[in-house]
């Protein structure tokens, strides 16, 4: 057990944040069996086919993530500064390790890190264009839909926060955590004792991939931080409960167009969706180009394959018309 202990500047700093960097992290997790329960297996699937095709080689990256793992390197995931971090800003930050950080590297592939600590410029401009790539294959297309997913965990939370203060906020944040009487308590396998934020608060990372664990970072270096599974994460996937689109979306942007938003759950290429609204490809393809120069879908080439994915805007737009 952990306990933390927190000051009234403690919480007044303690602050939200999502983390791109870090859900690559998480998700290669996954792919690596973290995931026992399959809670994420309609991503799984199709990911591990794209890379597959793909034929990228991840192992500057996956060496650097072993499963199972008491923890992950500290210089792969350093905490986001901002509320919603660019992956690229958190690249140039891992980029920018100073050598003695990596020193303080364990737990990874022994080859791996001899290279690493070799020739940091060069293992570190190796793993940073490693995750873009593995990024546009495996977690772009889904972004929308993930970040969506966290920001309304985040908008919980504050509700929470604001209607009963601290315990409120902490308490159901996962069963791993409590809060009694101002520290902050976390179950842990491996590290026990107190543990002090220093007047810097705490940052709270929610996280799709990470399940089921809460992953802390609190060892000085930089803020305090949880890395936690947000409410619902078994839903992530899931498609929605009706099979038309909402009545209110079809509305403003015709049957067919918000048909197409709706079946989007996951990335799809022309001919699935022609597949499974029953229509041309040619004919969808005129509706996705629609859909897209509105700022509603994105489209992501894999090999001789187009998949389009919701954007945020498209994913706030049906939540939005799907609400009673």
């Amino acid at each position: 057990m952990i306990e933390i202990e927190f000051t009234t500047e403690d919480v007044a700093r303690t602050r939200f944040a999502i983390s791109p960097l870090w859900e690559v992290i998480a998700s290669v997790r996954v792919l690596k069996g973290a995931d026992e329960l399959g809670i994420h297996r309609v991503w799984t699937d199709q990911v591990t086919e794209r890379l597959a095709a793909a034929k990228v080689d991840l192992t500057p990256l996956t060496d650097l993530i072993p499963v199972p793992t008491r923890g992950i390197a500290g210089f792969l995931c350093p905490p986001p500064t901002t509320p919603l971090a660019s992956l690229t800003v958190e690249l140039a930050t891992m980029r920018a390790t100073p050598a003695e950080l990596l020193q303080t590297t364990s737990e990874i592939a022994p080859a791996r890190l001899a290279a690493l600590l070799d020739d940091p410029e060069g293992e570190l401009g190796r793993l940073s264009e490693t995750i873009e790539a593995y990024w546009d294959l495996a977690l772009a297309p889904y972004w929308p839909r993930i970040l969506t997913f966290l920001e309304g965990d985040i908008l919980y939370r504050a509700r929470r926060l604001v209607e009963g203060g601290a315990r409120s906020l902490f308490n159901d944040l996962d069963p791993q955590v409590a809060w009694d009487a101002g520290t902050l308590q976390l179950e842990h396998s491996f590290v026990r004792g107190r543990r002090t934020l220093d007047g810097r608060g705490l940052l709270l990372v929610p996280s799709a991939f990470v399940w089921p664990r809460v992953f802390s970072v609190l060892d000085g270096r930089w803020q305090s931080t949880f890395r936690y599974p947000p409410r619902g994460i078994g839903n992530l996937w899931s498609a929605p409960s009706h099979v038309a689109p909402p009545d209110a979306l079809a509305g403003v942007l015709g049957r067919t167009r918000a048909t197409l938003i709706a079946e989007l759950t996951a990335p799809a290429s022309t001919t699935d969706l022609a597949r499974r609204i029953g229509l041309t490809p040619g004919g969808i393809s005129q509706h996705l180009t629609a859909l897209r120069a509105a700022g509603l879908l994105t489209a992501h080439r894999t090999g001789r394959v187009v998949l389009y994915a919701r954007t945020q805007a498209a994913e706030i737009l049906l939540t939005a018309t799907d609400s009673p």
